[in-house]
This record gives C-alpha cells, sequence and structure tokens, in this order.
C-alpha cells in the first residue's frame, strides 16, 4: 500500500504527497524527484524569499540540499527547516492566506487568520511527523495502539506552537499582521471527539507518548456532530449538533490511501478449505484521517489516526433516484456515514443499540486491519505471526473496544489460516485492558441475539472463548462441589443466561432424590380414606383449564419470562487479554475484590494499577502562564514542565512571603478572566475577590452535584436568616461555579442541572445576599472552558460516593494549579491527599468500606436524616426557587428501597458531614496566608499526577516498548 508523505514546504504539498507516493510504487530515486519538484515549484512562490530555500532557484546549476535530510543529518528542528523569526513566519501564514484558500481574498479577519496561522504551524509538524513515522518504519520496534472511543484533545494551535518552542515568534508575527495570538487561538472550535475525563485522559496520554519519544499511535473515530452542543435555557440543558467542522479541521490530513472495508449482517459459510467465510450483509469503508501529536521540545510527532465511514458510489442506487425515491437512493450511504455522525448515540432504542455497535466494530476492525497491515509490511516477505506481540500491543480504554478480541482472532484465523490455539495465543499477548469504572452501565453486556444478528462469526468466536473459560474455571475449581462450581461458573461466564455448551451439558446436573410411586389402585384408597371427591380422583390439574375469579379456585401464576441472554463485555476483556489495570490506588483494589474478585483468584497476576495522570504542559504551562512563570523562577528550571518533581521544590517556599504575594497575584489574574467569560457566556456579573468554588464534570448522580446544590441552598437559607452584619461575618463570599453534560436520555441528570439554574436565577438576583453567593452554571463545559476556569479556581468540589469514582483527573488538575479540594476518600482523591497532606484537603463523608452498610441500613429503614437535610428538602419544596416541581429529584432521596428511591448515592447520609466541612472551608478562607500556603502545597504535592509517570508504567509493565528518539 502506498504512503503519503508531505513537505514541509509552503507550496505544493499535494503534489508533493502524490509525487513521493509514486516514486515509490514505480522505484524513482525520492530524493531527486523531490530536489527537482521543490526547485519547481519554489521558482513560482511569490514568497520563496521567506525561506532558507531562497538562493535555490537562482543556481539552478548547483546540487540542491534537501531541507528535511539535511535536518535528518544535523539534528534540526522543524521549527529551523523555516526561519522561525516573526518575519517568516509571517510570510508563511500570508502565503497560506493566499494559496491555501478557504476564504475570499477580499480581508484577513479572525477566522481567515486562524485557518493561515494553523496550517503554517501543520508545515512544521508535518516535517517531524514524517521523519518520526519514517523512523518507525525502519526501526521495526515494538508499537503500543491506543484504542479510545473518546479523545478530548481541546484547542490545538497554542499546544502545537507551545511543544514546537515557538509561541514567542508566533504571537510577534500575528502582531505584524494585526491579530493578537490569543484572539486567534480563540477562533479554533474544540474538537467535539469526547465528553468526559475517558477522553481527556486519552489526549493526556498521546501527549505524554509524544514528549517522552514512545513509539505509539492513537485510534479512535472521527465524530461529525460529536456528542453535542449544550445550551441552557429557562427549562435546562438542551441538546444541539456540534458543529466543530462545520468549517473544516487545518489539522487532520485524510489519507485516501488508507481504507478498509467493514462487514455488517450477513452469515457464515464453511469454504472448501475447510475455513469459515463470513460473507454477504452491509459492506462499508473506513477512510483514515491523521491528526499530528507533537511532543514537547523534542522532534516526535505521533498520530491520531480516526476513522470516518462511507459507502462506495456504486451503492448509491441511481435508477431509483431518477424514479423519485431519493431517499431510498441514498439509504446506503446515509447508513454507512450516521455511523460516525454522533458519540454514543442514544441506546434506548433497538436502532440506537445497533449503531453503537456498529460504532465499536468499526474502530476495532479498522483500527486492527491497519495494526495488521502495518505489521506485514514491516515485516518484509518473512511475516512470522508469532512475534506479533513482540511488535504490537493494544491497549482497551474501557469496554468499549472490546471486539478487538474477537475481531483479532478472527483475522488470524479465517484470513491468515492460524490455528485457534495460534490465534488465541497471540491474542492473549497482545490485547491488554483499562477498567475506568465499577458502574454496572459502565460494565458494558450487549444482547446476544442482536450481536448474532450484527456480527455472526464474532458471536461464534466467543462461544469457542466462554468454552475455554468453561475448561479453566473447571481445572480450577474441580467437579466435585457442584454449588460453588454453578456460582463461579455463573459470575465469570462471558455469557450471561446462556446454557451450558454440549461437551458440559451433564457439569450441574443434580442427582434427584430416590422416590416411591403408590400403586394407583392404593392411590386411590387413600384418598377415599381422606374424603375426596369423585370427580376429583387423578385429575391432571395441569392441564385443566382454570377459570380465573371463580372463588376457591387457584389462579395459574403467569410464566417467569427467561432472563436475556447477553455478552458481559468486561468478561470477555479479563479473558482475553494479559493485563487489566484500574486507575487509582483504591479504584484497583475495588476491582480486585469485588468487581473482578473470581478472576483475581484465578490470575493474581493479570491484575495492575495504574494511577491516571495529566499532561503537565497543557494543564500547567500553557493554560496558566501567570502561575507557570513564578513556578519556573522559583524553582529556577523550567525543567518542571517535563519533569514533574521539579515543583515538589515548592515546599521549601510555602511560607515565603514574596512567593504568596506573587501567587496571590496569579490567582487573581485567572479569576477575572473567568469573571469575564463568566459575564460573557450567562450574563451573571461576578466579583474576582469572592472564592472561586468550582465543579466541573460530566452531571451524573453517582459524583453528586445534587449534593453541592443542596448545601448551597442551604448556605442560602442560613443567610436569608441572618441580619446583614451577622451573614457579613459568618461567611465568606463565594462563586459556585458548575459545569458539565447531562447525556440527553438521563432525565435525573438534567433535573439537577435544570435545579442547579433554578437556583442561580433566584440567588443571583437577590439585593439581601448581592456578592456574598453566586449561583453559576456554565453552558457547555469542554476544554477550552476548562482551561480558563482551572487556574481560576481556588477550591474544587471532588465529592463522588466513595467507591464509585474510578479515579478523576480534573482533581489532578485543580491541585496542579494550587486549587484545595473538598471530597471524599475516592478514586485518586486518596493519593492527592496523602501527596498534598491531610491539611491541605477538606475530607468529608463515608468511607468506601462503609457503603455497603449503609445501603442495607437504609434498607431496613433504620437511616435517620439530620434536621438539616430535612430543613432544606423543605425549602426547596415551598417553590422558593420558582414554579418548577422538584417532586422526581426530591423523590429520589427518600424511601428505602425502590428505583429511584432509597437516596442510593447517601447525599443524605454525607450531607451533614459536607456543611461541616464547608464551614472549615470559610474559616481557612478567612486566613488568607494559611490559604496561599495551602494552595502552594498542593501544586507541590501533584508532582505525582503528571500522565509522563503514567505512560512509563504502562511502557514498562504492559507494553514493553522503548523510548524511540529521533536523531
Amino acid at each position: 500500500m502506498a504512503t503519503c508523505r508531505f513537505s514541509a514546504t509552503p507550496s505544493g504539498t499535494d503534489a508533493v504527497s502524490g509525487c513521493n507516493a509514486i516514486s515509490k510504487l514505480i522505484g524513482f530515486d525520492r530524493s531527486k524527484s523531490r530536489q527537482l519538484f521543490l526547485r519547481r515549484s519554489w521558482r513560482s512562490s511569490p514568497l520563496r524569499r521567506s525561506f532558507p530555500l531562497k538562493n535555490v532557484s537562482s543556481e539552478p546549476r548547483q546540487k540542491v540540499k534537501d531541507p528535511v535530510a539535511k535536518q535528518q543529518k544535523e539534528g534540526a528542528s522543524a521549527a529551523n527547516i523555516f526561519n522561525s523569526d516573526a518575519s517568516s513566519i509571517a510570510s508563511s501564514i500570508k502565503h497560506h492566506a493566499e494559496f491555501t484558500p478557504l476564504f475570499s481574498p477580499e480581508s484577513f479577519d479572525l477566522p481567515k487568520a486562524f485557518f493561515a496561522t494553523a496550517q503554517s504551524v501543520r508545515d512544521a509538524l508535518v516535517v517531524n511527523w514524517n521523519e518520526t513515522y519514517n523512523y518507525y518504519e525502519k526501526s521495526n520496534a515494538k508499537q503500543a495502539y491506543y484504542l479510545s472511543m473518546e479523545f478530548l484533545q481541546g484547542r490545538a494551535l497554542l499546544n502545537a506552537i507551545g511543544n514546537l518552542g515557538l509561541t514567542g515568534a508566533y504571537a510577534e508575527a500575528l502582531g505584524k499582521l494585526g491579530h493578537d495570538l490569543e484572539n486567534i487561538a480563540c477562533q479554533e472550535p474544540d474538537a467535539a471527539l469526547g465528553n468526559g475525563g475517558l477522553g481527556r485522559l486519552a489526549s493526556c496520554f498521546l501527549d505524554s507518548l509524544a514528549t517522552l519519544n514512545y513509539p505509539a499511535w492513537g485510534y479512535g473515530l472521527r465524530y461529525r456532530y460529536g456528542l453535542f452542543k449544550q445550551r441552557i435555557t429557562k427549562d435546562g440543558q438542551e441538546e444541539v449538533a456540534e458543529n466543530w467542522l462545520e468549517m473544516g479541521n487545518p489539522w487532520e490530513i485524510v489519507r485516501h490511501d488508507v481504507s478498509y472495508p467493514v462487514k455488517f449482517y450477513g452469515k457464515v459459510v464453511l469454504g472448501s478449505d475447510g475455513k469459515k467465510h463470513w460473507i454477504g450483509g452491509e459492506d462499508i469503508k473506513a477512510v483514515a484521517y491523521d491528526v499530528p501529536i507533537p511532543g514537547y521540545n523534542t522532534k516526535t510527532t505521533i498520530s491520531l489516526r480516526l476513522w470516518s465511514t462511507k459507502a462506495a458510489a456504486e451503492d448509491f442506487d441511481l435508477s431509483a433516484f431518477n424514479s423519485g425515491e431519493h431517499a431510498k437512493a441514498a439509504e446506503a450511504l446515509t447508513d454507512a456515514e450516521k455511523i460516525c455522525y454522533v458519540l454514543y448515540p442514544g441506546d434506548e432504542s433497538v436502532e440506537g443499540k445497533i449503531l453503537r455497535l456498529k460504532q465499536q466494530y468499526t474502530l476495532c476492525s479498522a483500527s486492527l486491519q491497519d495494526i495488521i497491515v502495518r505489521f506485514e509490511r514491516r515485516s518484509g516477505e518473512n511475516v512470522k505471526w508469532g512475534d506479533f506481540p513482540e511488535k504490537v500491543a493494544v491497549q482497551m480504554n474501557d469496554t468499549h473496544p472490546t471486539l478487538c478480541i474477537p475481531e483479532l482472532m478472527r483475522i488470524l484465523m479465517d484470513l491468515k489460516g492460524l490455528s485457534w490455539k495460534e490465534a488465541w495465543n497471540i491474542t492473549q499477548r497482545t490485547v491488554a485492558y483499562t477498567n475506568h469504572t465499577v458502574l454496572p452501565e459502565a460494565l458494558e453486556k450487549w444482547s446476544l441475539e442482536l450481536m448474532q444478528k450484527l456480527l455472526p462469526r464474532h458471536v461464534e468466536i466467543i462461544e469457542m472463548i466462554d468454552e475455554e473459560l468453561i475448561h479453566t474455571i473447571v481445572s480450577k475449581y474441580g467437579k466435585t462441589d457442584s454449588d460453588l462450581l454453578e456460582e463461579k461458573l455463573k459470575k465469570m461466564r462471558i455469557l450471561e443466561n446462556v446454557a451450558l455448551p454440549a461437551a458440559f451439558s451433564d457439569l450441574l446436573v443434580k442427582p434427584k432424590a430416590d422416590t416411591v410411586v403408590a400403586p394407583k389402585k392404593e392411590l386411590e384408597k387413600s384418598r377415599k380414606e381422606k374424603g375426596a371427591k369423585e370427580e376429583d380422583k387423578l385429575v391432571d390439574e395441569e392441564n385443566k383449564p382454570v377459570k380465573e375469579g371463580i372463588k376457591g379456585q387457584k389462579k395459574v401464576p403467569k410464566p417467569v419470562p427467561e432472563p436475556p441472554k447477553m455478552v458481559r463485555m468486561a468478561n470477555l476483556c479479563v479473558v482475553g487479554g494479559h493485563a487489566v489495570n484500574g486507575v487509582a490506588e483504591i479504584h484497583s483494589e475495588i476491582v480486585k475484590e469485588e468487581v473482578f474478585n473470581d478472576f483475581f483468584k484465578l490470575w493474581p497476576d493479570k491484575f495492575q494499577n495504574k494511577t491516571n495522570g495529566v499532561t503537565p504542559r497543557r494543564w500547567i504551562h500553557f493554560c496558566n502562564p501567570h502561575l507557570s512563570k513564578i513556578i519556573t523562577n522559583w524553582t529556577g528550571t523550567e525543567e518542571w514542565v517535563v519533569n514533574t518533581e521539579k515543583l515538589a521544590e515548592l515546599k521549601k517556599f510555602a511560607d515565603n512571603e514574596d512567593l504568596q504575594t506573587q501567587w496571590r497575584v496569579a490567582k487573581r489574574n485567572n479569576k477575572l478572566k473567568v469573571a469575564s467569560l463568566i459575564k460573557e457566556k450567562t450574563g451573571y456579573s461576578v466579583s474576582a475577590d469572592a472564592m472561586f468554588d468550582i465543579q466541573v464534570k460530566r452531571i451524573h448522580e453517582y459524583k453528586r452535584q445534587l449534593l453541592n446544590i443542596l448545601g448551597i441552598v442551604y448556605r442560602y437559607k442560613m443567610m436569608k436568616e441572618m441580619s446583614a452584619s451577622e451573614r457579613q461575618e459568618k461567611f465568606v463570599p463565594r462563586v459556585c461555579i458548575f459545569g458539565g453534560k447531562a447525556f440527553a436520555t438521563y432525565v435525573q441528570a438534567k433535573r439537577i442541572v435544570k435545579f442547579i439554574t433554578d437556583v442561580g436565577a433566584t440567588v443571583n438576583h437577590d439585593p439581601d445576599i448581592g456578592d456574598l453567593l453566586k449561583v453559576i452554571f456554565v453552558p457547555d463545559y469542554n476544554v477550552s472552558v476548562a482551561e480558563l476556569l482551572i487556574p481560576a479556581s481556588e477550591l474544587s468540589q471532588h465529592i463522588s460516593t466513595a467507591g464509585m469514582e474510578a479515579s478523576g483527573t480534573s482533581n489532578m488538575k485543580f491541585a496542579m494549579n494550587g486549587c484545595i479540594l473538598i471530597g471524599t476518600l475516592d478514586g485518586a482523591n486518596v493519593e492527592i491527599r496523602q501527596e498534598v497532606g491531610e491539611d491541605n484537603f477538606f475530607l468529608f463523608g463515608a468511607k468506601a468500606h462503609e457503603i455497603a452498610g449503609l445501603r442495607k441500613e437504609r434498607l431496613e429503614g433504620k437511616f435517620v436524616p439530620d434536621p438539616r437535610f430535612e430543613e432544606v428538602k423543605e425549602f426547596v419544596s415551598s417553590g422558593v426557587f420558582g414554579s418548577c416541581s422538584y417532586n422526581e429529584l426530591l423523590g429520589s432521596l427518600e424511601g428505602n428501597k425502590g428505583f429511584g428511591l432509597g437516596d442510593y448515592f447517601l447525599v443524605g447520609k454525607d450531607f451533614p458531614s459536607y456543611i461541616e466541612c464547608q464551614e472549615k472551608v470559610d474559616e481557612a478562607y478567612h486566613d488568607q496566608k494559611r490559604w496561599t500556603r495551602m494552595s502552594i502545597l498542593n501544586t507541590a504535592g501533584s508532582y505525582k499526577f503528571s500522565s509522563d509517570r503514567t505512560i512509563h508504567e504502562y511502557a514498562q509493565d504492559i507494553w514493553n516498548i522503548k523510548p524511540i528518539k529521533l536523531p
């Protein structure tokens, strides 16, 4: 397969791509053909004097030096291929504005300036990108592939020029062109490829992989409309489609030569060659779109390869179209394209479930085909499949890419001719699984019937894997204790509610007790002696019709429906991979002791912990330049950007008054930016002198935004019951900021959003309260909003029910930026508290090991709610926050059991502890010297939560890959 290459030259990019691809195919000298092209294209460029090649055309008889070859020889950075001074960069930007046009030529306004700037930056990235790709090809080292349904990238411009070391030069260049770099950067929409922490973690990992020079790629889907754009109205959250691709994406490059067939439906037949063949059905194509991921201060630039789906042109029914059946004519094209329309389409309907499963299989199938093609190409003529795990590591980010396991088996057996034993050995050594949750809805299950219909061959393979697992379980526990064996099979099998395979049909058959049947005559005699009526003799009651409602007659019980047959994807991940990791110490223990305890007992060596991390480049260095400068000055080096252990040196300066003064000034500058954002997004004015108290994350009951807002309601109620002087003395002024999206069909989460906005509408307009309390919901929370909110934060809430948050990554970002956390002992909170110090973390609430007992207590009706909690609920029900009824929302906190009842997330239990902890927050904030010291120690203690550390652990313990630094 031909592989496109891209030139760093400012013109003729597509032509160079084609030239190189053709050269490779027909055997031309690539170097010479490229030199010839550069000479010809450069002569015609009006901007050639701005670039290093300016003398080439004037001396045609001289031997032209290839700038890329020169860079490789001298080890120059990509930026040096161009003159990285501001004048040359400005010329490059002007060139793209004229010769890579996406807008009319009359003006050079902000959108046009952004695209021209991004294309200029991409020129530099492409050089390193190609060199990285070529180096990996030549070295044929083991490469890791990170598969995820989400990559929450955020804006790329500032990150890219920051990693290239060109921020100052681009700022000056744009100044020469009449623009400001920050305003230009704001023109970039956030890439709508993710939703929450899962996707942001994946993006942080890619940044660290590139920065640390590990050979790796990311694989995902190119969602046209993302999850949704969130609007906040008087009715709460409304969802509209994302428009991030409306004007194109300057960072992506479509690889027309990289596409793979993906099949659905059809049937499996046994061919004359004795192999299984999956035939018929629906065929689509997955086309690759590549996005460059540059490392910091290194030439390594890796790929995020995103798949877009389409159908072949011949699938368009021209006859139907000409007959007026336009929708029918384009049906195949629409069905193919809609696979990549939306992230997490609603799955309440069968159609929604099918679409989600199609998405997951498309990601797995296209990615594995691509990985295998690369393995075969790098292997040359001598392909040894046994070496596949020595060259390839596949990491499944949660259960969404689980179909990698049966898909790899299918390709190896059906297409490459390997035996079951060979394929299974290769698959288990290649694939690894990261678990991100203990919540039942995230431990995916799929209808076996639906999967059989959509992916018939994969179900056959899953059934074989399940049978292999049964063999293992029987070998481990034996057949003597049938009750124990039945329990293990019920918990551990991949196929749920499915009969045992024929080979094990008698495995759980229990011997019946011996019974003596009385002869018919003796039975009749016995019945007569007992006064039985003649008409009742030996009547087969099961076959006799029974009329309901007649006194004395028994109703025939309704048949109990059979439980649905399901495929447990998490179990398949554990069985099919060689490593399973949790993402925080407490989470990994829960995974071993509860979620997968039976598997842990069977394969203890499979289970690991890999505490999450976040990239310090995006989350301090670039998004918080004020704090970044302070850290560099006080640690004496900028090395902390790639070696966060240097942050720990701040501890010795925590009481220094000069540092504290600078620290507070930096925080206030960031707060002023957020105050402007709030005014722009919501219309509310807030004071930068108030404490900024922030909870931003996906809206979910277990994350307990409801606890936060009820605590605010309690605070408001207390204020209203005091005199003005009393409330001024008791309460610290606060701006309580919320952000996050509730899934479109998650009704209770959307009620929480509505409640928060209603509380804000009342509190923010109350003249008695003024600036003492403001409640803000920032709409459409995303990475770019986070990059403003997190540096400005002073208190951040991570208050999930203990044992339910796997790790969290926003807690790490807040701590890095000198924000103090209030939270439960859950997820990474546990480790953050250990590192920053117990005195610098506001702890409340029940512990993870207590939760089961507290729920049992509630179920038994023994829970006695705190009077303050009851007062708050009554206050809400009084209508003080508007006419909307919150009976359903508050009803979830009532009762002892039942769906949506019984306060499953223990809001009522933790409420008194929470509001008492908030009083300690106020007390600490009154003493600004103490608060600033706590803030400094949070940044100093966050050094362990860099994604660089996490990636090193993955690379060593799971993937077995080594860094490859380009020369």
